[in-house]
């Protein structure tokens, strides 16, 4: 039989380039459901931040965030900005491109990631933000 559990994860994010590893916070959940194996997909409530899998660690962190500022620039025009005068439009376009969700399988209750594979919300916003992870896990 094939069971469906929705669990939320609540966060505060700093603003534009806080990356947050939240790997262990899904383990923990996963870990209480009992679940054995199937697939969890987590997704960030809104269009300005979005989640992505890598090697969370310091210098590959710093290089996130400049191949972000590479990407989408902050100071470059953005359209979006003249309709809500918010100066965030580099913030959307950063959240689109990188994607709002992520599947990951897992077996004998275990994400089955990479080694040095972790899962990370990527703060896009100007500023600091309350932030809804949605987890979907899909299990027999």
């Amino acid at each position: 039989m094939i069971q469906i559990v929705t669990k939320y994860l609540k966060l505060k994010t700093k603003g534009c380039g806080d990356l947050v590893d939240i790997t262990s916070d899904i383990r923990n959940i996963l870990s209480n459901l009992g679940f054995k194996a199937g697939l969890v997909n987590v997704f960030v409530v809104g269009s300005t931040a979005a989640i992505t899998s890598f090697e969370y660690e310091p210098g590959l962190v710093k290089d996130m965030r400049n191949i972000y500022e590479k990407i989408a620039p902050r100071d470059n025009k953005y359209c979006h900005d003249e309709t809500w005068n918010d100066a965030n439009g580099f913030s959307h376009v950063r959240a689109a491109l990188q994607g709002a969700a992520l599947t990951i399988p897992f077996e004998d209750a275990c994400l089955l990631l990479g080694t040095w594979q972790q899962v990370v919300l990527a703060e896009f916003d100007t500023r600091a933000r309350d932030r809804k992870v949605v987890l979907t896990f899909i299990a027999e």
